[in-house]
């Protein structure tokens, strides 16, 4: 048995921010796998879904960058307790206040669109600051297998909200899901308080040994804290927002997935919500998989050809098979075929959690927090378009609607082209 000792600091550190991962999506999404229920009681139309959905998107979207500088300025191990606390006491609230408001359909809907805005909030600064934290944590050049990992933290959380929250809708309904949950938002945040530092040299068990290889081929001045306003420069960097431009496309498809998959299931391929919430588990389990397979793939190719092609390379590939794979689950006759080549896409696409986090580190340098904050800043756009794919669902159906996101996934390609990282020229 290989003791905890054994094992090196960072690769602790790590371990608890893929907690952080794993009960930030399993508190964030337990809203998608409770919709078909909330519309039931309602009786919302899917518009009115996607208003609720896109409440969370918006304020989880401004305050990307504001969540990223929070980060640096206030330090990663406070700040990531302190928000995680916080996903519980609203995860309790998300069910506790259509009750509070339920005289009318309108009513609960404005209380959930209040709470998941809210939520959002919240959610905003984890991955910023959980990127930056990688960046100090781990060696220059190996960033994107640990950011890789975080990524599929937050996938298997995605996973485990089919059947968990669908056993406890089933058994409680839908409310007793979001208290059952809540606790967790608790816990996570005071164990990330407990062991979490901001640097590697405030760890009490870490050797000189293990500093000395995470600053290897680090500039000095990245290790001691940047001065006071320099994260502004990373805003207007052509390279960074080209980078955001590229996740947006991206993510269009992510958010097809996380929010709209398991209503797609129930409305279009006709499965049951217990068999939703099994079959459910098999795109996110794949997403969890290829999240590190992407990672780990990008560091090698980061090692051998630079952080330029390093990055591109996986993410271009990786963003073609995503469009190929979601135009064939689409069209598949065979819902059980249908649910296996969207799994595939939905892998692919996370896949490139890796080389973006990667890239946004290396053109962010101390800033990695900042940097992540523009580009999930431009990924989270995407969330915006919720009640855009509610209206057109209502409008012109699923298929025709998702099949949208296959030409996202082609433009996230296309752009990787034109950003230049690690002294690349133009």
């Amino acid at each position: 048995m290989i003791s905890l000792r054994a094992v090196p600091v960072r690769f602790r550190i790590l371990a608890v921010l893929i907690a952080l991962s794993f009960i930030n999506y399993l508190l964030r999404n337990n809203i998608s796998v409770a919709i078909p229920s909330i519309r039931e009681e309602f009786g919302f139309t899917s518009t009115e879904i996607g208003w609720i959905l896109g409440s969370f998107n918006i304020s989880y979207t401004l305050l990307q960058i504001p969540g990223g500088v929070f980060g640096e300025v206030y330090g990663h191990r406070r700040a990531l307790a302190l928000i995680a606390v916080t996903w519980g006491v609203l995860t309790f609230l998300t069910g506790l206040a259509p009750s509070l408001m339920a005289a009318s359909a309108t009513g609960a809907m404005v209380s959930l669109i209040v709470a998941r805005f809210l939520m959002g909030i919240a959610n905003a600064p984890i991955f910023p600051i959980t990127t930056g934290a990688i960046a100090r944590w781990f060696p220059t050049g190996g960033w994107a297998f640990p950011n890789s990992l975080t990524s599929t933290g937050l996938t298997l959380g995605q996973a485990a909200i089919g059947p968990v929250v669908t056993l406890l809708i089933i058994q409680f309904g839908w409310r007793a899901s979001f208290y059952a949950l809540a606790p967790l938002g608790f816990l996570v945040g005071a164990w990330w308080y407990w062991y979490g530092r901001d640097r590697p040299s405030e760890h009490r068990a870490i050797t000189p040994e293990e500093v000395a290889l995470i600053n290897k081929d680090r500039d000095p001045a990245a290790t001691e804290p940047p001065p006071p306003g320099s994260w502004r420069e990373v805003l207007t960097r052509r390279d960074v927002l080209l980078l955001g431009a590229s996740y947006f496309c991206s993510n269009v498809v992510f958010y097809i997935f996380s929010q709209w998959l398991f209503i797609y299931l129930v409305e279009e391929r006709g499965f049951s919500l217990l068999e939703s919430g099994f079959l459910y588990v098999l795109p996110f389990a794949t997403g969890a998989l290829m999240t590190a397979i992407g990672g780990f793939t990008c560091d090698r190719l980061c090692h051998r050809y630079g952080g330029g092609w390093g990055c591109r390379l996986p993410a271009m590939i990786a963003s073609a098979l995503v469009a190929v794979f979601l135009l064939l689950g689409l069209e598949a006759v065979d819902p059980y075929m249908a649910v296996v080549l969207l799994s595939l896409c939905f892998g692919f696409q996370q896949f490139t959690e890796g080389p973006f986090a990667s890239a946004a580190t290396y053109l962010g340098g101390p800033h990695a927090s900042t940097a992540y904050g523009v580009i999930n800043t431009g990924a989270n756009l995407a969330g915006l378009l919720a009640p855009v794919i509610g209206l057109m669902i209502d409008r012109a159906g699923w298929v025709a609607t998702l099949a949208g996101g296959s030409l996202f996934a082609l433009v996230s390609a296309g752009l990787w082209l034109f950003i230049r990282i690690d002294g690349e020229k133009r």
